[in-house]
């Protein structure tokens, strides 16, 4: 039996490499890429359904970043039927100047799983850190392993 749905997957991928672009460059043109009806989840946002709920996270986390970038030319990307698995790195500075990662404890490190619809994406969940630069400090001594070294 042959599937008569189109391949969209290296088109997805370009997408996905692009969304990434467009977030780091701050643009709202971001929302073009998306479903009207898509669902986002980040850690200590929660979950949120539609364009509106994508803007006020975009909104929320540019407050405390000033710059942002992810490296791009690095990211794993992997297929899975309609979703992109996409594991990289990224880094930046927060509004009051902390650079992130500090290599010590964070590495900026995250996950995302796009979900696509056709050519757009429906869904994104994003797996990261949001304490970008550690500052949690009775997390990072309750859970990293080099605090014990750090006291």
């Amino acid at each position: 039996m042959t599937s008569t749905a189109p391949d969209h997957t290296e088109q997805r991928i370009a997408i996905v490499r692009r969304a990434f672009e467009l977030i780091d460059a701050g643009d709202p043109a971001l929302l073009d890429l998306y479903t009207d009806d898509v669902e986002l989840y980040f850690p200590k946002f929660g979950v949120g359904h539609g364009k509106r709920d994508m803007a006020e996270f975009a909104q929320r986390l540019w407050t405390d970043l000033s710059s942002l970038e992810h490296d791009i030319d690095g990211l794993d990307i992997m297929v899975a039927g309609d979703r992109i698995i996409v594991e990289g790195r990224e880094w930046g500075t927060t509004a009051d100047g902390r650079r992130w990662p500090d290599q010590r404890v964070s590495t900026g490190r995250f996950c995302n799983v796009f979900t696509f619809r056709g050519t757009l994406i429906s869904a994104v969940h994003i797996y990261v850190d949001p304490d970008f630069t550690s500052s949690h400090e009775p997390k990072v001594r309750q859970l990293h392993r080099g605090a014990d070294a750090d006291r």
